[in-house]
């Protein structure tokens, strides 16, 4: 059956975005003069933690000292910030596959979303650098995770694109790149799609419906094949 709607998630989703997020992060700390920097090693275990604000909390949990809450949420919206202007750059793009599919199911008249627990501007970072349009005109719906009570893996974000696409779970279909993203999806009752990014490799995807090595159209399960 040909789904009704399909649900992205974005970084490592739709385009391999942690390396900018972890340049924007250090850039951050080294302005404010906080004496934090995290290599890729760290920055793959906090990964674990979704949500930025988050894995600043989880950081400084683990080394007993850092900013209070109230700091890390200014230096988060400078680090957005920064991660905007690196994206404008034209160091991000898109996963293969990934603009072709969604090219397609719009022809199909299927309808395309976002489940993500990044935020929006972020989100419009992305579209602008890889679209080069605002991503209202690229996505129907757009689920973040500062909308939400709870991030992933709660299946919070992904049940807010549902009730804005007014569609049940059995008409999407979900693509995700990391585990904590298929135990979200999975728990709103979606079929999953994934695509192992270069952090997430190495995650357990037990419980993915498919498992593919990109979205290119020799590997799209039998429900994204959309020809004619």
């Amino acid at each position: 059956m040909t789904p009704k709607a399909l649900i992205f998630d974005v970084d490592g989703t739709l385009a391999e975005t942690e390396e900018a997020h972890r340049r924007a992060f250090n850039e951050t700390f080294a302005a404010a003069g906080l004496d934090w920097h995290w290599s890729m090693a760290d920055y793959a275990e906090l990964l674990r933690t979704t949500g930025g604000k988050e894995r600043m909390r989880a950081h400084r949990e683990a080394t007993g000292h850092g900013p209070s809450d109230a700091e890390i949420a200014r230096l988060h919206g400078e680090k957005t910030e920064r991660y905007g202007r690196i994206v404008a750059g034209g160091e991000l793009a898109l996963r293969p596959g990934v603009a072709a599919l969604i090219a397609a199911a719009r022809a199909h008249g299927l309808r395309i979303a976002v489940a993500t627990t990044t935020n929006r501007p972020n989100v419009e970072a992305l579209c602008s650098a890889c679209w080069g349009k605002p991503a209202d005109e690229i996505f129907d719906v757009i689920a973040a995770g500062d909308e939400v009570t709870a991030k992933k893996p709660a299946p919070d974000v992904f049940e807010l694109a549902l009730s804005r696409l007014g569609i049940s779970p059995t008409e999407a279909i979900a693509f995700e790149d990391s585990r904590n993203g298929v135990l979200s999806a999975k728990a709103a009752g979606l079929p999953v799609v994934v695509t192992p990014s270069a952090y997430t490799a190495g995650d357990d995807f037990a419980d993915a419906d498919w498992i593919i090595p990109s979205l290119e159209p020799p590997h799209l399960p039998p429900p994204l094949r959309m020809t004619g």
